[in-house]
Order: structure tokens, then sequence, then C-alpha cells
């Protein structure tokens, strides 16, 4: 009886969940348009309204796969020499799952951004050694315990601005998604000590119910 109770419970979740996406419009959106997933117009919509992506930028997109927002950063930095009036951009995303190949992006696969070892490897490949823009859309894999993953995703966060100090240009950007919790105040005020501009997004493509939302911080101070 407890096996089929639980059956049922799972069934029902994935109904749902599966009702939902088909009818989401940035899914169906993401399939017209050729995205890797819907998490594309998060990227496109703060990019549209701040500008932070522009034609000969160099991008580091940290838990790039499967690759959505690596897509639109090729398309808006020119990484691929589309358009030849204007700089050719470069992007070079990483993450932990294997990430199919995208034109115009450079990727390290299987790839821990939070290990030292890496900053290496990293700065090997990118233009300079530095970038002008991090993006992350990073997040640790979820417990199901709010308070615990919130912290987990936190302390991504904060790896990544250590990382910004070795990578980042003076006056760069870096967006970060965060889920909303006690340590998000920890993670905002790091940030204004190192950027002279921070706020918080919330894209409309970000699910109503869903805890996160992004931090973007402007003109790096670092040197």
């Amino acid at each position: 009886l407890h096996t089929t109770v639980r059956s049922l419970k799972k069934t029902g979740t994935e109904h749902w969940w599966l009702e939902r996406h088909f009818k989401d419009p940035f899914v169906k959106a993401a399939k017209q348009q050729h995205y890797r997933c819907r998490s594309a117009f998060k990227l496109l919509e703060i990019d549209d309204k701040f500008r932070i992506l522009r034609p000969g930028l160099s991008v580091l997109d940290c838990g790039a796969a499967p690759g959505a927002w690596s897509q639109v950063a090729v398309e808006r930095v020119n990484a691929l020499g589309a358009d030849p009036a204007v700089p050719t951009g470069f992007v070079l995303g990483i993450d932990l799952l294997r990430i199919s190949p995208l034109e115009g992006a450079v990727f390290l696969s299987e790839a821990d951004v939070a290990d030292p070892s890496m900053l290496r490897t990293i700065q090997s490949l990118l233009p300079a050694e530095k970038v002008d823009v991090i993006l992350s859309d990073m997040a640790p894999n979820a417990t199901g315990i709010k308070e615990l993953d919130h912290q987990k995703l936190i302390s991504l966060c904060l790896g990544l601005l250590n990382l910004s100090q070795s990578i980042l240009k003076p006056k760069g950007v870096m967006l970060c998604k965060f889920w909303d919790g006690h340590e998000s105040r920890l993670l905002q005020n790091r940030l204004k000590e190192q950027f002279q501009d921070v706020r918080t997004i919330k894209p409309q493509a970000s699910r109503k119910d869903s805890a996160e939302s992004y931090y973007l911080a402007r003109l790096y101070k670092g040197k």
C-alpha cells in the first residue's frame, strides 16, 4: 500500500511538472528560436535592459550547461564575427556537466570553476587572461532542504566573487543567480564592497513560484 501511494504521489507530481513545462510560453519560445533551454530569456531580458553584453567583450559563463546563456552571449558579443562592422568578442563556458559544442564558444566540460587548480586553465583560454563579464546561472544539486540549498548557492556565488579578483577587468560586470534566504544580504554586501552598482533582478522568465533572483553587480572596483 505504501509503495502504491508513493508511486501515485510521484506520478502526480511528474504529471504536474510536465503539464506546466509544456504550457510554459518560454519553453515554446526557446524551441522556436533554437535556444537550448528557457533560461536564455532571463539573460536576454536582463541584457535588453542593462546592456551588459556588447560586441567585443569577453565573457565567462559559469554553470553553462546546457549552453543557452552561452548562445545569448555569443550573439550579443559577436563572438562568431557575424557582424564585421563591430569588434569580435569571446565566450568561455564552464560546468560540472558535459556541454554540447557550440559554434563561437569555448567550453570546459566536467570542470569545477570552484577548484583553485582551474584558475590557470581558465586564464590560459581568456584573451589577456581576463574577462569583461562573469555570468553565473549555477545551482547546487538540490537537497530539497530550502535553507541548506540556499546556503550552498550563496557559497558558490561567494567563491565566484573571490575568483573575480583574479580574472575580472576593472569596471567589469558580474551577474549571479541566488535563492532568497537569510544569507542573501551577506552576498549583496560583499558585492557592494567590490562593485559600484549592485541591484536585484527578478526576470519575467523566472517562474513566479521560484525563489530565484539575480544580483547584477556593475563597475568592478578591482585593478
